[in-house]
């Protein structure tokens, strides 16, 4: 294991695929966090300051860009920005947790680029016509911008192959479950029990 680097979660998947309720499975499990993100985007009605998002301006959000503060930033739609804050990766490390990070495509290239043993994810719709189906459900979107999000989803899914994991989520339930052992099973990765085992090893001398 890596003291100087937490087990890291990043879980994608395109708008509507239903990687937010994946994560709050993730979430679950114990000894788990979600890395709080920023964006200059405003809140919706439902979200508070800092449960999901630090809502910041652009200019703070380009001031923390040029000093470093994040380990990947994106602009999504042409619009707003996003990122991940590197002090997430120092508070799961001082709390000795496993850090989930919710994040598009961009942002998990530029964090796997950076932390090779994070664990990617990659939470796929059954269809395109599913998808269309949720978005449409949720009633936020005019028509131009549905068929922006569907473009979108198709060329996040071209990028499957750059992930660890992908969970088709057809079934809930079983998504649910998928997501919760990938979890469980990164945590028994060799390279993250190097030092216990080392520590038995001794125990039988050497």
């Amino acid at each position: 294991m890596n003291d100087s680097e937490p087990l890291v979660l990043i879980v994608s998947g395109p708008s509507g695929s239903g990687k937010s309720t994946l994560v709050q499975k993730i979430l679950q499990l114990p000894g788990t966090m979600l890395s709080v993100s920023c964006t200059t985007r405003g809140p919706r009605k439902t979200e508070t300051q800092g449960k999901w998002y630090n809502f910041v301006s652009e200019a703070e959000f380009q001031r923390m860009v040029t000093s470093g503060e994040f380990l990947e930033f994106a602009q999504v739609f042409g619009k707003n920005w996003y990122g991940t804050p590197r002090k997430s990766l120092d508070d799961a490390l001082a709390q000795s947790k496993d850090l989930v990070l919710e994040i598009d495509v961009q942002g998990a290239l530029q964090v796997k680029n950076k932390l090779p043993r994070a664990v990617a994810i990659f939470v796929l719709p059954p269809s395109r016509e599913d998808l269309e189906g949720r978005i449409r459900e949720r009633g936020q979107d005019s028509e131009d911008e549905i068929k922006r999000r569907l473009e979108q989803a198709r060329q996040e899914i071209l990028n499957y192959n750059r992930y660890d994991f992908v969970i088709i989520n057809d079934d809930l339930e079983r998504a649910g479950q998928e997501v919760q052992q990938i979890a469980l099973a990164s945590r028994c990765r060799i390279s993250r029990q190097e030092l216990r085992i080392r520590e038995i090893l001794k125990s039988f001398g050497g």
